[in-house]
């Protein structure tokens, strides 16, 4: 039995009337840990722990470290997470509460992760956030799912941060003979490490992260997901942290489910970014979730 279940996939009327064509949710917020990264995180702990591992380390400020938790503790194996200064304290208290440990090093996830590195043994199997074929393989059952079901669509719109949902959902089509569907990949201002790349034409690491959607915080995007965007039909769209965080307010009270700004991004295509739909009838949006987020601070950030 898979650590990931299979969610629900709803055609959302509130977001079609919004953006003026068929929306179609997959909605893994409803993923156990609250975020799609449970399905890759969980193959990757399964796969290690046949293969005799008996320890997990992680490096995440929030939904992969999570991920990483909650599989542990199902596994019975002990975790070690290594988390920046800039997780918030709800991120590390759903970490704690899966059972495992919290080790807070470094300003940035590079440096929390150089840290988690260097604690590794031979019985110990690192869990890396976003970049490992394990976790793109786990990610791509979201499109097994949707296929599944027997839905047709046009497009893919899914939020970008180091790129392993974007890597895993392309996977997930060339398996299911659906390449030619093209990605709409989201961003928010100040964490745009992928819009930057395909403008630039190579892998360009950005000075900092100033978006409040620290789940897309990766400073430079797997060389993966940078090549997807070379052989794949990949829009990229960036919207602000006002325009996510008005999205998760907004998706709050339409469908009854808390999501946090690097979720809210896609769903801000819908609300605000409509344009960026314009070429499609038939939208499958990843709502991908995230625990590290709650109602207050998605309000506080919406009246700043």
């Amino acid at each position: 039995m898979p650590l990931h279940i299979n969610t629900p996939l709803l055609e959302s009327r509130p977001l079609s009337l919004a953006a003026g064509r068929s929306i179609w949710l997959k909605m893994d917020a409803l993923q156990p840990p609250g975020s799609f990264k449970i399905r890759g995180i969980g193959a990757a702990c399964e796969h290690h722990a046949k293969a005799g591992k008996r320890r997990f380390v992680s490096s995440s400020g929030g939904n992969a470290g999570i991920a990483v938790a909650y599989a542990g503790r199902r596994l019975g194996m002990p975790v070690s997470v290594f988390v920046p200064e800039t997780a918030t304290e709800l991120a590390k208290a759903l970490i704690r509460q899966e059972g495992a440990e919290v080790i807070v090093h470094g300003a940035s996830w590079q440096e929390a992760n150089e840290r988690a590195m260097s604690a590794l043994d031979a019985d110990t199997a690192f869990i890396h956030p976003f970049d490992d074929p394990l976790l793109w393989t786990g990610h791509a059952t979201m499109i097994d799912e949707v296929v599944a079901e027997g839905l047709s669509f046009d497009a893919v719109a899914l939020s970008v941060g180091g790129g392993g949902l974007m890597s895993g959902i392309v996977e997930g089509l060339a398996r299911n003979s659906l390449a030619h569907i093209p990605i709409i990949a989201v961003e928010t201002e100040g964490a745009a490490s992928l819009a930057d790349a395909m403008e630039a034409g190579q892998r360009v690491q950005l000075p900092a992260i100033t978006s409040i959607a620290t789940s897309l915080g990766a400073r430079i995007v797997s060389e993966r997901a940078f090549e997807v965007t070379q052989t794949q039909s990949v829009d990229s769209v960036v919207v602000s942290d006002h325009a996510a965080v008005e999205a998760c307010l907004r998706f709050l009270d339409d469908h009854r489910v808390l999501v946090e700004p690097a979720c809210g991004a896609t769903l801000a295509l819908a609300y605000s970014h409509m344009d960026a739909l314009s070429r499609y009838n038939r939208v499958l949006m990843i709502a991908c979730g995230g625990a590290t987020a709650s109602l207050a601070q998605l309000q506080a950030w919406h009246t700043a």
